[in-house]
């Protein structure tokens, strides 16, 4: 089957060659940018991807739109700070030849803070990123958006994820999804209280710091984790913020 590689991007331009010399393997890459200023729409053009404009519509319908831009069914969905493992890369090919499902998920492996973590959060982040788009599609979620289709199958390989190397970058794109995961579940009409800003963290640290062995990862792994436990409760935080307001922030 030919496959179309689709990715979303603002002001990627710094890790998008790498990301792009992974997928060299695909029919077409196209990228849909929304308002890069560093040069993002050239470096893609360089690597041969077919670049659209598009303004922001929040990550699941930005991405559906990408994937609809395609020229073909079969879309594997990589964003410009991953890379495709050579093994996954194969599994990949394979598949494509007689396809067993019409969604196929991958284990995303994440390198924090210089290195490749081995579990907790960071390994497997089991991901469905290929598909083929008659049968599957992005969910409308403005933050943590899905793959709606099933049934699943999985693939070989790693897809390689550089999360960050820079702390204070990462606790800023942290802030922002955790705003945008209030927000969604404000509009769901969901609220939260005192015991949602005490036993999520808990609940999400026991599991995988513990149960999933993020302590085996370092402090790499700890501060990985951490971070995650302290999204949790800045989201049930910002959405009790979004009750009290009466929809809008709180000054």
């Amino acid at each position: 089957m030919p496959l179309s590689v689709v990715l979303i991007t603002c002001n990627a331009a710094a890790r998008l060659p790498e990301c792009l010399a992974s997928v060299a393997f695909a029919d077409e890459v196209v990228v849909v940018d929304s308002g890069s200023s560093d040069g993002t729409a050239e470096v893609a053009a360089r690597y041969g991807a077919r670049v659209l404009a598009k303004e922001w519509l929040g990550f699941g319908r930005q991405k559906q739109f990408a994937v609809e831009q395609a020229a073909h069914d079969w879309v594997l969905c990589i964003d410009a700070d991953e890379r495709v493992s050579p093994e996954l890369a194969a599994s990949l090919v394979r598949a494509l030849q007689a396809p067993a499902a019409p969604v196929y998920r991958m284990a995303r492996r994440n390198r924090f803070l210089g290195r490749w973590l081995r579990h907790g959060e960071g390994y497997p982040d089991w991901s469905a990123r290929l598909f083929d788009r008659r049968q599957a599609r992005w969910s409308d979620d403005a933050v943590h958006e899905r793959v709606l289709g099933a049934p699943i199958a999985a693939l070989h390989g790693d897809l390689l994820h550089d999360s960050a190397d820079d702390i204070g970058r990462y606790l800023e794109k942290q802030n922002r999804y955790t705003s945008l995961a209030a927000a969604e579940l404000h509009r769901q009409g969901r609220s939260a209280g005192i015991a949602d800003l005490a036993l999520a963290p808990l609940a999400r640290f026991v599991k995988f710091y513990l149960f999933r062995l993020g302590f085996l990862d370092g402090m790499p792994g700890l501060v990985h984790i951490s971070i995650g436990c302290m999204n949790s409760f800045m989201k049930y935080a910002k959405l009790m913020d979004l009750q009290k307001a009466g929809g809008r922030w709180a000054s």
